[in-house]
């Protein structure tokens, strides 16, 4: 008889091989924010949008408009957007400290890390009394049943424990070799093809 153990992916981070043909996903660290028998969703953590800020946001969703005298916190006007992933790229996703709960709308992926998706978790932030950590994305990148495991058995990916300070890191063109470093990886020295014995 046979058992085979899946181990969770949540809450861990998907760091891109050098040889990644997908030019979406070339160079990312992923933060894995579910991973079931359904599939695998997570959040790419390095690939800020050019041009966009939390503002424009707020302008979007029409928490704030140009007339409303409604002041943002300092904090909140220098938060990076960044580009989650391919899948709904028009849907915002905020990753943030575990010290901010909306009881029905927020997921807990690990002890340090949730994610909420709503409109009152931006006003929070807007005002200043949300999270004490935030990273917020538009889209997310997502896979079926039993996909990421076969891209991993490909070494199309490594996995690593994820850490708070690298998903929350502002310093995104960092991340990368932050993440292969964790695991005492030199990007140089990485090749981009595998062996089997």
């Amino acid at each position: 008889m046979t058992t085979e153990t899946t181990t969770s992916l949540k809450g861990q981070f998907l760091i891109a091989m050098p040889g990644m043909e997908d030019s979406r996903f070339q160079k990312t660290v992923i933060y894995v924010c579910e991973h079931s028998a359904a599939g695998t969703m997570g959040i790419v953590i390095n690939r800020p949008i050019a041009g966009m800020s939390f503002m424009d946001i707020l302008q979007q969703v029409q928490i704030l408009d140009n007339k409303d005298a409604t002041p943002v916190s300092d904090r909140a006007q220098s938060i990076i957007v960044h580009r989650g992933g391919p899948v709904e790229t028009k849907r915002g996703f905020v990753l943030h400290s575990s010290d901010y709960h909306i009881k029905t709308t927020t997921h807990r992926i690990d002890r340090e890390i949730s994610m909420t998706e709503t409109l009152e978790v931006l006003k929070a932030i807007a005002r200043g009394d949300g999270p004490e950590r935030v990273f917020v994305a538009l889209g997310y990148a997502g896979w079926s049943a039993g996909q990421i495991e076969s891209e991993i058995q490909q070494n199309g990916w490594l996995n690593s424990s994820a850490t708070p300070d690298l998903v929350f890191s502002e310093k995104n063109a960092a991340k990368y070799d932050l993440a292969l470093a964790s695991l005492g990886i030199d990007p140089i020295m990485l090749s981009t093809s595998s062996g089997h014995a």
